[in-house]
């Protein structure tokens, strides 16, 4: 996530040479792209953490500063 980024809330992805920004609220890609397998993934770890994005979202927006979320183990 970045302080001054646009709306929807969202977050960026990275894995080797593909790049995303999922949405929050739908688990979708907004932009870009990732493997299947990857995306299946990172939306079951975002299922899982959707307050502590949504938390983050805001308060970078705010103060610039965000709190980390576990990985998916």
């Amino acid at each position: 996530m970045y302080f001054d980024d646009h709306n929807p809330p969202h977050f960026h992805v990275i894995y080797n040479e593909y790049e995303a920004q999922i949405s929050i609220e739908g688990l979708a890609i907004l932009n870009g792209s990732l493997p299947a397998r990857i995306l299946g993934l990172v939306v079951e770890w975002a299922d899982l953490h959707k307050k502590e994005l949504m938390a983050d979202w805001e308060m970078i927006r705010k103060t610039g500063k965000y709190n980390k979320i576990a990985p998916l183990i």
